[in-house]
């Protein structure tokens, strides 16, 4: 059996300098090294940041003179930032720069008196952090048909979750249209990362005869992967580890792809390879028994 990894795939830039930047303070010490939610949406990659002594707390108000508070890669609302920084030690801001983006475009927008229509999952952190930098003039929508219920919108902006698929995006813009008094301004906001890896996804996908994504379902850039390899190969897992793959759903195949969301560690993603690589071992071997 094959085993063919996409040219795109694991950890991107956002997440790998979280990453690094709560590794440097652990190194550097001066306290208690405490994100705010956790910093990645990857459980096992936390348990390990957690055993080199990082924890997690739900709320600034857990924060005191001892903590070293670190902003996740998804981003906080000024509020809350505000607040970490009257309580903590020191505030080490890790959110991902194409989210800063983001907040930064909903800022100005709403400054300009103008609403703004943001595409993507209302539960979710990241959105969560947006709206809170402009929270009387943001409108979070999942798709075109939530686009709808909104109220008339004045010289809108049209902007994007950082990893939302291209083709929902283009068609709540789209509806954003027919609600706007004026051209809304459309800016896709999704990271280069989440399209690249998208795209190289899709592209194995279509031709192999299974294929695994290695990511969280709480990943929303993992869960959008896994809906682009369904399109192409029907035979599609997502799994969190090596241990989550059940060899049966492997027997047949010949050339079985892999990706892994953007909050999978390297070493994660090798025990998975490792793995496949075994059970066509011992389904080769037992074709031939």
């Amino acid at each position: 059996m094959e085993v063919l990894l996409a040219e795109e795939y694991g950890f991107c830039f956002g997440v790998e300098r979280a990453v690094e930047m709560v590794e440097n303070a652990l190194r550097e010490g001066g306290g208690k090294v405490r994100t705010l939610g956790p910093l990645i949406h990857n459980k096992q990659e936390m348990e390990r940041l957690e055993r080199e002594g990082v924890s997690t707390m739900d709320a600034p108000e857990e924060a005191d003179r001892e903590t070293v508070a670190v902003i996740r890669a998804h981003g906080v609302a000024p509020q809350v930032k505000r607040e970490l920084e009257t309580r903590a030690a020191k505030v080490i801001d890790a959110t991902c720069p194409f989210v800063t983006r983001v907040q930064r475009l909903t800022e100005r927008a709403a400054k300009q008196g103008r609403d703004v229509v943001v595409v993507g999952n209302p539960d979710h952190p990241e959105m969560i952090g947006v709206r809170g930098h402009a929270p009387e003039r943001t409108y979070i929508v999942r798709d075109a048909s939530e686009v709808e219920k909104l109220p008339p919108l004045h010289a809108p902006i049209v902007l994007s979750q950082t990893t939302l698929k291209l083709k929902t995006f283009l068609e709540a813009a789209e509806a954003v249209r027919a609600k706007a008094d004026a051209e809304p301004e459309v800016v896709n906001t999704i990271c280069s990362a989440t399209r690249d890896r998208q795209e190289a996804a899709r592209a194995l996908a279509s031709q192999v005869d299974a294929f695994y994504v290695i990511g969280s379902t709480h990943s929303s850039n993992s869960m959008k992967l896994l809906s682009v390899c369904k399109e192409q190969c029907e035979r599609s897992f997502l799994i969190e580890t090596a241990d989550d793959i059940n060899p049966q759903d492997l027997k047949g195949v010949k050339r079985v792809g892999v990706t892994a969301g953007a909050s999978t560690p390297n070493w994660l993603i090798e025990q998975v390879i490792t793995r496949l690589h075994e059970i066509g071992r011992a389904h080769d071997a037992a074709q031939d028994a």
